[in-house]
């Protein structure tokens, strides 16, 4: 199951915000599977299409970004939010297969949820290290990610000292307690880890653990409004954070900053879709962003943006020198 970034806010009825840059990826795709013995399928022997990428071109400059970034210090400022988390877009234009490219993505290390997904015209791939939920009977977990550095000795000090990040990241370990008790049984709530630091390529990442116990008769329609779209992608509170963000981002965000995973009859598992991937028939997309409060610096906040695009873009390029693009 895939969900795109505008699916999950009419979910929650919330606007879908402004269109995406790759029209061809769906808004929903599933995929059901059955048990059954594979039919043996005949050798095929297909050309190999040299791949190639062109330059990467943002739909904003850094001066837009920065200037965004500004603009929800200000919205900050006067009380119409806390936090919102900002996302950029880049594309390039390409030749070839992109199959390779794509499979590259899904083995970036520290993918927790890594996958590629394709139809006609169209196909994506995350490398997510971050569970949008998890359910196994009647618990559900979330783990919010919010807080980055470079995955370096001096790195993990800093995020592990920054007061800006750990205020951050409690904002929206707190907007996951809240939307968590409005599926849970009363009292059930816990933070069961708070602000662990994970790798992801070369970067550290802050990560806490928050679980509750499902009220009775909460079906998935009802666990799907409570916690999409992802806090930790949108900002706080939600509704007036995708109102900035509608407002600033110059594009949608596509299959990106959604959903992806699996249901069956006792499970559901479903990462967000941040650190993902998407072509279509004319260009290969990218999203990546960061959290915005009061204390971010708009240089810095542009530069984290890149940082965590930075792996992706060189796992797309990687593929048509061999390289391994886990940088």
């Amino acid at each position: 199951m895939w969900l795109s970034a505008a699916a999950c806010a009419v979910i929650a009825g919330l606007p879908p915000g402004p269109p995406t840059p790759a029209p061809a990826v769906p808004d929903v795709v599933v995929v059901v599977y059955e048990h059954a013995s594979p039919a043996p399928e005949p050798p095929v022997s297909l050309p190999v299409t040299p791949w190639e990428v062109g330059e990467w071109r943002a739909s904003w400059s850094e001066q837009e970004h920065a200037q965004a970034v500004a603009a929800v210090r200000d919205a900050i400022a006067h009380g119409e939010v806390y936090q919102v988390n900002l996302v950029g877009h880049w594309q390039a234009s390409y030749q070839g297969d992109p199959a390779r490219a794509l499979a590259r993505i899904a083995a970036l290390p520290g993918a927790q949820y890594g996958g590629v997904l394709s139809g006609s015209g169209w196909a994506v791939a995350t490398a997510s290290p971050e569970c949008l939920l998890r359910i196994t009977n009647d618990r559900i977990q979330t783990h919010p990610i919010k807080g980055t550095r470079p995955a370096t000795a001096a790195g993990r000090a800093e995020l592990l000292a920054s007061t800006k990040e750990r205020a951050e990241h409690v904002m929206i370990v707190d907007l996951e307690r809240n939307d968590l008790a409005r599926i849970a049984r009363t009292g059930t709530v816990r933070v069961e880890r708070l602000y662990a630091v994970r790798r992801w390529c070369q970067l550290w990442q802050a990560e806490s653990v928050v679980s509750a116990r499902l009220a009775e008769g909460v079906d998935l329609a009802a666990v799907l409004r409570a916690l999409c779209p992802g806090g930790s992608v949108v900002g706080a509170p939600k509704q007036a954070a995708l109102e900035v963000i509608h407002t600033h981002e110059p594009v949608g965000r596509g299959p990106s900053m959604g959903a992806a995973g699996y249901l069956t009859t006792t499970e559901l598992d479903l990462g967000l879709t941040i650190r993902t991937v998407a072509v279509d028939a004319d260009a290969v997309h990218v999203w990546a962003g960061g959290g915005i409060t009061w204390g971010s610096d708009p240089a810095l906040e542009v530069a984290e943006a890149a940082s965590k695009a930075a792996p992706l873009w060189a796992a797309v390029s990687s593929a048509a020198t061999g390289g391994d693009g886990s940088a």
